[in-house]
């Protein structure tokens, strides 16, 4: 608390009919003086700069966490779907297959992966003509399979060799 009377402050003055300027003292108190020189720097200059200055400080901390959240999931690799991106098409389909016991409709593969059903048309025979997968004919469908997992009616009864 200030206990001293308020000092006179000159405040210069200038009318607009005469010209002439005069100085007058008038008594001000240390928190009229203190609110008036906040008033004067509060510009919109700085107000602009204070705003940048924050806008600054929050990237930097957004771009450290994101790059600690980014350290810290490479670290942990055990992730499934991280593996999933850096599979192979062909890969990705035996593993479809390896899920489902070996055997699964075309029209389900093209269902599970997001590709169309050309590129699984085309995939599916590249297999076959690699003897990676075989693929049987079901009405309008074809039940692809890895090897040893065709349906028993599938396979044609051996014959004996007769000489």
């Amino acid at each position: 608390m200030n206990t001293h009377p308020p000092e006179p402050v000159p405040i210069t003055h200038v009318p607009s009919t005469s010209g002439s300027i005069s100085t007058v003292s008038v008594p001000v108190s240390d928190d009229a003086v203190l609110s008036t020189v906040l008033q004067l720097s509060w510009n919109p200059h700085f107000a602009a700069v204070v705003g940048i200055v924050a806008l600054v400080l929050l990237g930097g901390v957004l771009v450290v966490r994101n790059r600690l959240a980014e350290n810290s999931s490479i670290a942990s690799d055990s992730d499934p779907q991280r593996h999933e991106d850096f599979m192979t098409d062909r890969e990705k389909v035996r593993q479809l297959l390896d899920e489902n016991d070996g055997r699964m409709k075309q029209s389900k593969i093209v269902d599970s992966v997001d590709w169309s059903k050309a590129k699984v048309s085309r995939l599916l025979a590249e297999l076959e003509e690699d003897e990676q997968i075989t693929k049987l004919r079901l009405g309008r469908e074809n039940l692809v399979c890895l090897p040893g997992h065709e349906p028993t009616a599938s396979k044609s009864p051996e014959q004996p060799k007769n000489e």
